[in-house]
């Protein structure tokens, strides 16, 4: 397990030297400086979180349309896009990251998607 311990350790080290998670961190600390903004971005990203994991589809449609009208309006603040758009590369690249690592250990991601 030490080994593991390691190699993760060695991992996260490069993910941080990434460009992509460096460019993510200036974008983050950048809002950081305006806190209303940030809770604004917060909130934001929390509803488009539940609204992507509901299972309420009476409501969606509208609600859909309201969190696009939010997010618009929250885009067209540059700080917002940019930050926006770090996190979405970030993320982006972490999903490739699990997926490849999941392909390599052919973990069966299928069980219970029935």
């Amino acid at each position: 397990m030490k080994n593991v311990e390691q190699a993760v350790n060695e991992f996260v080290d490069c993910v941080k030297e990434s460009e992509i998670y460096q460019k993510y961190m200036q974008e983050r600390k950048r809002l950081e400086l305006f806190p209303d903004l940030k809770q604004r971005i917060d909130e934001y990203r929390k509803n488009l979180y539940e609204l992507q994991n509901s299972e309420d589809g009476d409501k969606l449609f509208d609600e859909v349309e309201q969190l696009e009208a939010e997010g618009t309006s929250l885009r067209d603040n540059r700080l917002v896009s940019d930050f926006l758009a770090a996190e979405l590369a970030f993320c982006r690249m972490m999903q490739e990251i699990y997926t490849w690592i999941t392909a390599e250990l052919e973990f069966d991601m299928t069980l219970g998607k029935e």
